[in-house]
């Protein structure tokens, strides 16, 4: 049975977290990340042929790994529910991974977006897809309607965890916990049906 490869993809991924969480993505080279593994230069490129396919890996998976739990949370029936879960799971994610989380201030633009692949477009597409019709869906929930209901609900679960998030991350400050973020949920909602839940 052979051994498992030293430097594997995620591991490899990791460092380039690293380095983005810390200069910004212009320090995302490919150097830098061989130099930081202290790994022969083939280690890399067997698995991105170059810069343009690792700044699209190192942002996609990152972006995922975000949106599962958003997504999870958000698909709760329970529309309050669901509402309060997505907005603190941004905040909360945020706490467990700020290297990652750091990575997610920039966009898609500033790790290379340009200059990738056609399937890794397509994967980004499908992924903001997926975040369109949970926001879609989450409004439905929350008897919110139209573009309007649709705003109101990335403003409560995305927009106002991020700017929370976004201080404190470039601050340098430890993220807090997401239960201040239930009053800005319950605005959102129309001044009938239940309440929403406390965290």
């Amino acid at each position: 049975m052979g051994r498992p490869p030293r430097y594997d993809t995620d591991s490899l991924l990791d460092l380039a977290v690293d380095l983005a969480a810390g200069r910004g993505p212009q320090a995302v080279t490919m150097a830098a990340v061989i130099e930081a593994a202290g790994a022969p230069s083939g280690s890399l490129y067997h698995r991105f042929p170059g810069r343009p396919a690792l700044l699209a890996a190192l942002w996609l998976r990152t972006l995922e790994r975000f949106q599962a739990g958003f997504l999870g949370a958000a698909s709760a029936d329970d529309g309050p529910a669901a509402a309060l879960g997505a907005a603190t799971h941004t905040i909360e994610w945020s706490r467990a991974h700020h290297e990652e989380a750091q990575v997610l201030l920039y966009g898609a633009a500033d790790f290379g977006y340009q200059d990738w692949a056609e399937p890794e477009r397509e994967r980004l597409a499908s992924r903001q897809a997926d975040l369109a019709a949970a926001i879609a869906d989450l409004a439905a929930k929350l008897g919110l309607h139209g573009n309007d209901g649709r705003e109101r609900t990335v403003l409560a679960t995305i927009d106002v965890p991020l700017a929370l998030v976004r201080r404190r991350l470039t601050s340098g400050e430890p993220v807090p916990q997401g239960a201040p973020i239930s009053s800005t949920v319950k605005k959102t909602r129309p001044a009938t049906g239940p309440p929403c839940p406390k965290a």
